[in-house]
Formats: structure tokens, C-alpha cells, sequence
């Protein structure tokens, strides 16, 4: 990976608890699951030893991913933020120009962003095109429909 992930204290907190849990609860659990079908005998037609070979892999590289996100991250100093201009952990509401509509989502990074939540991830096209702008400005979005305009209402903490 090698990208750099810029990230709350709480966001990499929870990454780290993901990451426990997994490597203390799931990688025995899935253990035991493979002993005790390794112990069921012939190896080469048991289906139960198959899937929990399968789901260790799984795991393990769900561990690994956990493992290179967790490397890369590096701490946001949340007291040099500002909402001068459009930047991560800014609440930013926009407007579509074309329907009028306003959204107001917080800017987060990747393993952060949780669309349920109105967190979205720097790495979206709109987050990254809003990036830099200030209240008033017109951005436009190249989405897969086509090209969208909206224009930055308010930011916020």
C-alpha cells in the first residue's frame, strides 16, 4: 500500500480494537476450526476443513490490511485545522446547483468514512474536489452520471 493515511485518535483506535480482535477472538476460533475437522480424518474430501482453511486465509489477510492501514496512519493535529478553506474533519454543506438540494457531510479519511453516518472520505470525488474551496465557491464534480455542480454553503467543526 504505502499511502499514508491521515487519521483521528479515535478512528486509529478503533482500528486497533478491529485489529485485536481479530488476531486474539478470530485467528483461535478459526484455529480450533481447523483442528477439529483436521481430527474428522481423510483431509482430501472434508469440505469442513476446506472452508476453514479458506476463512483462515481470509482473515489473515484482512489482519495484514489492518496491519499496513494501521503502519501508514499518521495523526491529525486537530488544532491546526481551520475552516478557512474546505480540508479533513471540516462538516462541509453543499449545494447542487442543478436541484437546490443541500447535504452536509464531515471529511474523513478512508478507513474512517461511514456514508450511514454522513462521514465521507477524502478519497470520493466530491470530497477531493471540494478540498481547498471556501463558502461561496462553485465546484464541479465529474461523477460517473456526468458533472456536477455544487456550491460550499457553510464549514464547520
Amino acid at each position: 500500500m504505502n499511502k499514508i493515511n491521515y487519521i483521528t485518535k479515535e478512528g486509529l483506535d478503533k482500528l486497533k480494537e478491529e485489529h485485536a480482535r481479530l488476531v486474539s477472538i478470530e485467528r483461535p476460533s478459526i484455529s480450533q476450526q481447523i483442528a477439529e475437522a483436521r481430527d474428522k480424518g481423510d483431509l482430501s474430501e472434508n469440505a469442513e476443513y476446506d472452508a476453514a482453511k479458506e476463512a483462515q486465509g481470509m482473515l489473515e489477510m484482512k489482519i495484514a490490511i489492518l496491519e499496513e492501514t494501521i503502519r501508514a496512519s499518521r495523526l491529525i493535529d486537530e488544532s491546526k485545522l481551520t475552516t478557512d478553506s474546505v480540508q479533513i474533519l471540516n462538516k462541509v454543506k453543499i449545494k447542487n446547483t442543478a436541484n437546490q438540494s443541500t447535504m452536509e457531510y464531515t471529511l474523513v479519511s478512508e478507513s474512517e468514512a461511514d456514508i450511514k453516518n454522513k462521514k465521507l472520505s477524502i478519497n470520493t470525488p466530491i470530497a477531493s474536489a471540494l478540498l481547498g474551496h471556501k463558502v461561496g465557491d462553485v465546484v464541479a464534480v465529474k461523477v460517473p452520471a456526468g458533472i456536477l455542480n455544487f456550491e460550499i454553503v457553510d464549514i464547520s467543526f
